[in-house]
């Protein structure tokens, strides 16, 4: 639903990025903010357009768009449902590579030369079950950017340490500084809860201190527990099975909906809730198609030796939810994963990683400190746990080998998994 005034994206439009010295829409200290608890949650592999497109006031696309694939065919925009899956369908590509061709120079319209039609295929509002609720309801983001314009593991070493050492998914242990260094230093809590395979096991065995499984996180809540700072992973091995609910192909997005609700409903009703901001956000775009071409960030120098151009990914959902929270507001405002970090860096007096999380713009201009609401509405959400999908042998074998091979070098490097 393209709101009337939409910002318009220049793609290498640096002037976004400006430096901000503190959230503009809070006058004090932002230890006197009343933020005590950050939890991100992050899901996987969907681009705005793919699931948020119809969102009011936002700038999405959906029905009414057609692309060609590489023999000039052209295919229409269409309605995914009642398939939720997508077995037998190519998971869509979302290489540094296959980026390329869908970004396509700015066009965005090299979805079908990279992927099949599942890459064109959307979710509407009355699909979803909890973001049909609650990206309507709470405040949400049409110009949230994927930190790089590349595949998972970039994009989530970007979430934790604002800059990446590699634009492939590799397994090289990693020394870059992380946010989680950062609140160690500071003397803060720091936890980070996974399903099945740790992220973090990227760094070796640097970050077993502080890890615990999903289940922990849910208690932590319910007892009023929650460190400073939470990230929160579901598990990810059985993706291409068809059974996970972490989001990515071909798992049953009605089993991701019941997920993000499940850990919505957990932090609302916390003891911590009057002091807590929930973050939910998707890795990067999957290969799904978005019509707003990303634009270029400040490039750092791990990014740079790993050839990497400087491009944002695709736009993915975004949700900040809390009683700070402007409610029923979409913000044109350009974010990335990086924001994150700016945000936590904001609140606890942190100094930043790169020059991407120094210069990123600050979530915390979407709250407002004046008047909290704590009422947090219940979603009717029904529990689904997806249907084995065999979908192409070739890719499933390949994206258990990922996970399971980052499982075994984390096994290796101490991680209890």
């Amino acid at each position: 639903a393209a709101a009337a005034g939409a910002v318009a994206l220049g793609c290498g439009d640096r002037s976004l990025f400006a430096p901000l010295t503190q959230a503009a829409r809070f006058g004090g200290e932002p230890a006197a903010s009343g933020i005590e608890h950050i939890v991100l949650m992050m899901m996987e592999n969907r681009s705005f357009d793919h699931l948020l497109g119809w969102l009011p006031r936002a700038d999405g696309r959906q029905a009414g768009l057609s692309y060609s694939d590489a023999a000039g065919a052209s295919f229409r925009t269409f309605p995914l449902a009642p398939d939720f899956q997508g077995c037998g369908h190519q998971d869509p590509d979302h290489s540094y590579d296959g980026a390329r061709v869908e970004y396509n120079d700015g066009a965005c319209d090299g979805w079908l030369r990279a992927s099949d039609v599942f890459s064109i295929g959307y979710y509407r509002r009355r699909d979803l079950a909890f973001l049909g609720n609650a990206a309507p309801q709470w405040a949400s983001f049409d110009r949230y950017f994927a930190a790089i314009l590349g595949p998972t593991f970039p994009n989530r070493v970007y979430q934790h340490a604002g800059q990446t050492d590699r634009i492939e998914n590799s397994f090289t242990v990693s020394t870059l500084p992380t946010i989680w260094d950062r609140l160690a230093a500071a003397g803060l809590d720091g936890r980070y809860y996974f399903g099945d395979v740790p992220i973090l096991g990227l760094w070796g065995e640097k970050y077993v201190g502080i890890d615990r499984p999903l289940e922990a996180f849910f208690a932590d809540c319910l007892a009023g527990t929650l460190p400073h700072v939470a990230f929160v992973d579901g598990p990810f091995l059985s993706e291409f099975a068809g059974t996970g609910f972490d989001d990515h192909p071909f798992n049953d997005v009605r089993a991701g909906e019941a997920f993000m609700n499940q850990v919505y409903r957990t932090v609302t009703t916390s003891p911590a809730w009057s002091r807590t901001v929930l973050i939910i956000n998707f890795d990067e775009w999957g290969g799904f198609f978005d019509h707003v071409p990303p634009p270029l960030a400040p490039l750092p120098d791990a990014d740079r030796a790993a050839g990497s151009d400087g491009r944002l990914g695709f736009r993915t959902p975004t949700l900040l939810i809390s009683p700070f929270a402007r409610r029923a507001h979409t913000s044109h405002v350009v974010y990335d994963h990086t924001s994150i970090l700016r945000l936590i860096e904001w609140r606890w007096n942190l100094e930043p990683l790169t020059v991407r999380d120094a210069t990123a713009n600050n979530p915390a201009d979407e709250l407002d400190f004046k008047n909290p609401q704590l009422l947090a509405p219940a979603y009717a959400v029904p529990p689904v746990v997806g249907l084995p999908c065999p979908g192409n042998p070739v890719l499933a074998s390949t994206r258990r080998s990922l996970w399971a091979e980052l499982r075994r070098v984390s096994r290796a490097r101490g991680w209890r998994v």
